[in-house]
């Protein structure tokens, strides 16, 4: 037997796109949600400045302009934006996101 086809489930994601200037936004929001992250890098360098954000697979590296999505299950993890951009649309309204 081949290989069968599947649609992925929809589902609404909390995401925060890192700047390279608020990590300190990013950082307070993935904290709060319970899961470790640090900076990585300098802030004096933007160059070099990025985040690494722990979860069950590993350490995911979050580099300027990259995603931070909340999984379904509270999980957080890193995403290019254009995988992010071919993915997820934006919500609108909270009607849609039901």
């Amino acid at each position: 037997m081949g290989p069968k086809k599947f649609r992925k489930k929809a589902v609404v994601i909390e995401a925060m796109q890192f700047n390279g200037t608020n990590y300190d936004a990013v950082v307070d929001w993935v904290r709060a949600g319970g899961v470790e992250i640090k900076l990585a890098g300098t802030r004096i360098d933007p160059e070099t400045l990025g985040l690494v954000v722990s979860n069950e697979t590993g350490d995911g590296r979050v580099s300027a302009n990259d995603w931070v999505i909340k999984g379904v299950k509270g999980e957080f993890y890193p995403c290019k934006p254009d995988i992010f951009e071919a993915t997820y649309d934006p919500v609108e309204s909270e009607a849609e996101s039901l």
